[in-house]
């Protein structure tokens, strides 16, 4: 996972850019985020993969897991939501359910826009200004 802070409080996370960081260093990233103390949103443009998301081991749900669980309070506090780019109207739809769900193992709602103009938009709506 790479992401880009320097438009902070709005977060750019993309899963699928290559990085030499280790799986467990996202994590770190996520902890320094947390550790601000100040709300944010988290936003991506890599659209969705059709076929669903790449299967992770049980190693790696197991560490997500437990991590989930040890910084929860700090997610629903301070992340005020993440929001996907997807131009593809039939893409949006077929993640929506993924999306639905999603709020209730990471504490915070997860939103399907089709552009940019609509994310920056929805990012500010969800920060308060």
């Amino acid at each position: 996972m790479k992401t880009d802070v320097s438009q902070f409080p709005l977060v750019w996370l993309w899963f699928n850019a290559s990085n030499d960081e280790a799986a467990a260093s996202s994590f770190v990233g996520f902890e320094q985020l947390l550790a601000r103390k100040k709300p944010f949103v988290l936003l991506n443009d890599e659209g969705f993969d059709t076929d669903g998301p790449r299967e992770h081991s049980h190693e790696e749900r197991k560490q997500t897991t437990l991590w989930m669980k040890k910084y929860k309070e700090a997610l629903q506090t301070y992340v005020k939501g993440s929001i996907y780019i997807e131009p593809d109207a039939l893409k949006r739809s077929a993640v929506q359910n993924f999306a639905t769900e999603s709020v209730k193992f990471w504490g915070y709602q997860m939103h399907l826009v089709s552009n940019k103009n609509e994310a920056i938009n929805l990012a500010r709506t969800l920060m308060g200004s």
